[in-house]
C-alpha cells in the first residue's frame, strides 16, 4: 500500500507532520480530515531501493492468522463488556505488534468513523479479513447480536488454527527427516565419492556395477550443480504456476485428496473445515445460500469449491444439500446422511456442528496414526539409501584381492 508524508494544521492551529499508508492521495486526506487536521501539502512517499529490494524477496508483509485469533478474542471480550466499538479499536491498534496489522486496524476505525459499517470497513482489507469473517460480522449487525457473533467467530477461528496446526505437526517430522536425509545424500555424492572415487582409479580394474553407477551420477552432480542449486526453485515455481490455472488446481487438489497415506487425512480435514465453516455461519444467521458461496470461496480445495458450488446450485432450484454432496464422493455417506437428517428436522446448523466435533477427533486420531506410521517407513527409506550408498562403495574393497594386480 502506498505510503504519503504530509503536513497539516490541527483545530489549535499547530502544524504537524508524518506519514500515512492509504490507496491513493484522496483516501489518505480523507483519513487525515477525520482526525480534525487540514491538509497542507501531501505527497506520496517513494519506497528506497533497498526497501524495494526486500519487499521484491520476501514479499509484503502479512498478518498471520495467529494475529487475526488473538485480536478476535479481543475485541470479543471488549465489546461484550460494552466498550464501543471505535474505542475497541483504538485499543486494540495501541497494542497491536504486527505494523502491518497496527496500520490495518488504523485504517478501519478511521473508516468507521466516517460513517462505514464495520464489515464494509473490514472488506477493504481481504488479506487480512477473509470472507467468512466479513459475512458474520455483517450477520452481527444486521442482527444486532456483535458480542455474539464475535464470540462465535474467535471459538471458530481458534478451532481452525488448531485443525492447521494438527496437520502441519504431521507433515512436519517427515519433511524434516527427508531433508535431512536428502542433504546427507547430496553431501556423500558431491563430496566423499570423489575421494573413493580417485582411490578406485588406481586399481586399474572394472568397478561393480553399483559403483560405477555411483561414481557417474557423482560426476553428473558436480559438473551440473547449478541445476541441483536451481533445480528445487525453478521446479517450485513452474509448479506454483501451473496451481494458479483452474485445471491445474483442480489436478492437483484432486489427487491430494486420493494420494496414498495423507489423502485420507487431508479429506477429513476438508470435511471437519466445510463442516465447521457452514455451521457457524447458518447459526450466526448468514442465509445459506451465501453461506455455501463462502464456504466455496474459503475452502482451499477446487475439489470441494466445485462441490459446494454445486449443493449451492441444488438448494437454489429446489433440492438438497446433502445429494449433491453424496454424489461426488468426496463426503462420507455418515456426513451426508446427518446432514440430511438436519435438513429434515430444521436443525442444521447443530447437526454441522456434531459433524465438525466429531472429525476433529478423527483428525487427532489419523495425526497420531499417521505419525507412529510414517516414522519407521522414513527410518526404513533414510537405511536403504545411505546403506547403498555405503555398500556400493566397499564393494569394490571386498574384491581388492582381485582387483589389485
Amino acid at each position: 500500500m502506498p505510503t504519503f508524508t504530509y503536513k497539516a494544521k490541527d483545530s489549535a492551529g499547530g502544524v504537524k507532520t508524518g506519514v500515512l499508508d492509504a490507496g491513493k492521495e484522496a483516501e489518505a486526506v480523507q483519513k487525515l480530515r477525520a482526525e480534525k487536521l487540514t491538509v497542507l501539502e501531501i505527497a506520496e512517499q517513494t519506497p528506497g531501493i533497498m526497501a524495494a529490494i526486500k519487499e521484491k524477496l520476501l514479499g509484503k508483509p502479512e498478518v498471520a492468522s495467529r494475529d487475526l485469533v488473538l485480536f478476535s478474542r479481543q475485541l470479543s471480550t471488549l465489546v461484550s463488556a460494552g466498550v464501543p466499538i471505535v474505542q475497541s479499536l483504538t485499543i486494540l491498534e495501541d497494542q497491536q505488534e504486527n505494523p502491518t496489522f497496527k496500520t490495518i486496524l488504523g485504517e478501519v476505525r478511521l473508516d468507521i468513523e466516517a460513517g462505514l459499517s464495520i464489515s464494509d470497513a473490514l472488506k477493504k482489507h481481504p488479506d487480512a479479513f477473509p470472507e467468512i469473517y466479513t459475512a458474520m460480522i455483517r450477520a452481527g449487525e444486521l442482527g444486532g447480536i456483535l458480542d455474539t457473533i464475535l464470540e462465535r467467530l474467535s471459538g471458530f477461528l481458534e478451532s481452525s488454527e488448531a485443525l492447521k496446526a494438527k496437520v502441519k505437526g504431521a507433515m512436519m517430522y517427515p519433511a524434516i527427516v527427508l531433508t535431512i536425509c536428502s542433504v546427507v545424500t547430496v553431501f556423500l555424492l558431491v563430496f566423499v565419492i570423489p575421494t573413493f572415487a580417485t582411490i578406485f582409479e588406481s586399481f586399474g580394474k572394472e568397478l561393480p556395477m553399483p559403483t560405477q553407477m555411483l561414481i557417474d551420477l557423482s560426476n553428473i552432480m558436480k559438473k551440473f550443480w547449478y541445476v541441483l542449486v536451481a533445480g528445487p526453485f525453478v521446479t517450485y515455481k513452474l509448479f506454483i504456476r501451473y496451481y494458479k490455472t483452474q485445471a491445474g488446481q483442480k489436478v492437483v487438489d484432486s489427487y491430494t485428496l486420493k494420494a496414498p497415506v495423507f489423502g485420507i487425512l487431508l479429506k477429513k480435514v476438508a470435511v471437519a473445515k466445510f463442516t465447521r465453516t457452514l455451521g457457524t455461519l447458518i447459526k450466526s444467521g448468514v442465509p445459506i445460500m451465501q453461506g455455501l458461496e463462502t464456504v466455496a470461496a474459503t475452502a482451499g480445495n477446487k475439489v470441494i469449491e466445485d462441490v459446494v458450488l454445486s449443493a449451492r446450485e441444488s438448494i437454489r432450484e429446489g433440492g438438497r444439500l446433502a445429494d449433491p454432496l453424496k454424489k461426488s464422493g468426496v463426503f462420507p455417506a455418515m456426513v451426508t446422511q446427518m446432514i440430511g437428517v438436519g435438513e429434515e428436522t430444521g436443525a442444521l446448523d447443530q447437526m454441522l456442528s456434531k459433524i465438525a466435533d466429531f472429525y476433529d477427533q478423527e483428525v487427532d486420531t489419523a495425526v497420531k496414526g499417521l505419525t507412529s506410521m510414517i516414522e519407521p517407513i522414513v527410518i526404513v527409506v533414510m537405511g536403504i539409501i545411505i546403506g547403498t550408498i555405503v555398500v556400493a562403495m566397499f564393494l569394490p574393497m571386498f574384491a581388492l584381492g582381485s582387483m589389485v594386480e
